[in-house]
């Protein structure tokens, strides 16, 4: 048998990678679209991709990777929405309220999984936590108000009026403005607005709440949770006391949070997005909520807004700021 030459080797073992290439056809996509970039959302994100690391997806792998921000504009949203639905990704991923919305528009084939929607019911994404039977699961960061309106009262003891920065236009703001309403009028206490449609608006609508409140509590308002310093400035400036929903925005100079661990929420996530490209249907997996929350507490914030936090308080953090 005739001996072959180094480079007919060599050319010979190419072919055979670009035969074999079929067989690594396993390869799977996932594209990723947030409504605005800020550290909660952020937080998703990052989870989700290490989880899918994890589970053996790992993106510039054997996972094509794409990611996209609105910048906080619904048109965007849209925009992005409609070029992930062409791209055909085995999963979309879309984080927060308003990405959520444009996707399961656009969409009733591609599996869409959301992460962050405060209620997904009032949105319109599924009709009931059940498994939708359709193309939509995902992870919610539906919070108990009832524990977040004992944190205000453990903090500002004898609170009448409680203030609230948001974006009317925001399904997952105008669901929790209602029900903390209702829920804070059974204490004798009253929630006073402060519509912020833009984020340029914040710290207007906030300036709005001064000599009107005792306490600003904000939610994951995506308006809000963006120009958080703005808000802060004023809570600093005036002795406003601000109580947030989201652990990040304690970083950021809250008082307090007992909230999600957004970051969590993503690994949580990506575990669905990992089950459907494995083969599950996303109309089999119900919706789901996180029950682990944590209490952060930034003890200078509350300093610069006149507050002093209870020594039983302060331990029973699980992250302490200082």
């Amino acid at each position: 048998m005739k001996k072959l030459s180094l480079r007919t080797m060599v050319s010979v073992l190419s072919l055979a990678a670009v035969c074999a290439a079929p067989a690594m056809a396993a390869d799977k996509s996932v594209a990723v679209t947030a409504i605005v970039e800020h550290p909660a959302l952020d937080a998703i994100r990052d989870g989700v991709k290490d989880e899918l690391k994890a589970e053996g997806f790992e993106a510039g792998k054997n996972l094509k990777w794409e990611y996209q921000s609105a910048q906080g504009n619904t048109g965007t949203a849209a925009q992005i929405a409609r070029k992930f639905v062409g791209d055909k990704p085995d999963v979309i991923v879309a984080i927060a309220t308003p990405s959520a919305q444009a996707l399961v528009a656009s969409t009733k084939t591609i599996p869409v999984v959301y992460s962050g929607v405060t209620d997904p019911i009032a949105a319109q994404l599924v009709k009931d936590w059940k498994a939708s039977g359709g193309n939509v699961t995902g992870v919610s960061d539906l919070l108990e108000l009832e524990k977040q309106v004992d944190l205000i009262k453990r903090i500002i003891p004898g609170v009448k009026r409680v203030g609230m920065v948001y974006n009317p236009g925001e399904a997952n703001s105008a669901v929790v403005v209602k029900s903390l309403k209702e829920l804070l009028s059974k204490s004798g206490i009253s929630l006073v607005e402060a519509a912020a449609p833009r984020t340029v608006d914040v710290g207007s609508a906030a300036k709005s709440l001064i000599g009107k409140v005792d306490v600003i509590y904000t939610n994951t308002d995506n308006n809000v949770v963006s120009a958080y310093e703005s808000l802060v400035k004023v809570g600093n400036d005036a002795k406003i006391p601000l109580i947030a929903s989201d652990t990040d925005s304690v970083k950021r100079g809250a008082i307090a949070a007992l909230g999600v661990n957004y970051y969590d929420l993503g690994r949580q996530t990506g575990k669905v997005v990992a089950r459907i490209l494995k083969g599950e249907k996303p109309g089999d997996i119900a919706s789901a909520t996180s029950s682990k929350l944590e209490l952060f507490v930034n003890t200078t914030a509350a300093q610069k807004q006149g507050v002093t936090l209870s020594a039983d308080l302060i331990k029973s953090a699980k992250t302490v700021i200082k």
